[in-house]
């Protein structure tokens, strides 16, 4: 994983819970300092893995949350929420020299209802990407012969930047909801610029009485 991916508060865990049923487990922040191993997940991972390094594992495996080969490329969860999803296909796939392209072993999806912000997202995902590696490693080797090759028209989000978390003043707020539901106020504050001064805009959900999430 990225040393600064949002996936390494859930890595340890998910980590203790694979060591205690007898597996070897080992983490980095850089592909070039792992060990030999059967399996090797690329978990919120951004650099490209070359043919070398992915010698040294038996599979490598990519966890990624789109219906591929539709919605390829950087934070599709983020981008398909802006776009008002509710419904999100998260893929576990081979890592191959092309990206986000390889065979595909299992899929799952996550269902939304409207109201999560970042922080529920997030749990989601992790879910999610942790249930696929699990079913993998229990079914390996035997889940290999089920691998597909994807089909249909590929598509493509490009990388996020600051930019993209701009709040337009002229626009109704209700416009921009899922916009602040994919802002970290940390990270990645939503913001705007008024007056020639720049200022941060966060969001939290407030609970109420009877609000059981």
């Amino acid at each position: 994983s990225d040393q600064g991916s949002w996936i390494n508060d859930f890595i340890p865990a998910w980590a203790r819970q694979w060591r205690a049923a007898g597996h070897t487990l080992a983490w980095a922040h850089d592909a070039a300092l792992l060990p030999e191993s059967q399996v090797c997940f690329y978990l919120s991972y951004s650099r490209i893995v070359d043919t070398a390094l992915r010698a040294r594992h038996g599979n490598n495996l990519v966890v990624h949350e789109s219906d591929l080969p539709a919605g390829r490329g950087w934070s599709p969860l983020t981008w398909q929420v802006l776009q008002g999803a509710q419904n999100i296909v998260v893929t576990l796939f081979e890592a191959a020299d092309a990206v986000d392209a390889g065979v595909i072993y299992g899929q799952t999806a996550i269902q939304l209802r409207g109201y999560e912000l970042v922080d529920d997202l997030r749990l989601q995902q992790a879910t999610a990407t942790f249930e696929l590696c699990a079913d993998f490693v229990a079914s390996y080797p035997g889940l290999l012969q089920q691998a597909r090759k994807q089909h249909g028209t590929s598509s493509y989000f490009p990388r996020r930047t600051p930019v993209d978390s701009r709040i337009d003043l002229d626009l109704p707020l209700r416009d921009q909801f899922n916009l602040l539901r994919v802002c970290d106020n940390n990270r990645y504050p939503a913001w705007f610029e008024h007056v020639g001064a720049r200022y941060a805009l966060c969001i939290n959900r407030v609970k109420q009485d009877d609000d059981e999430n």
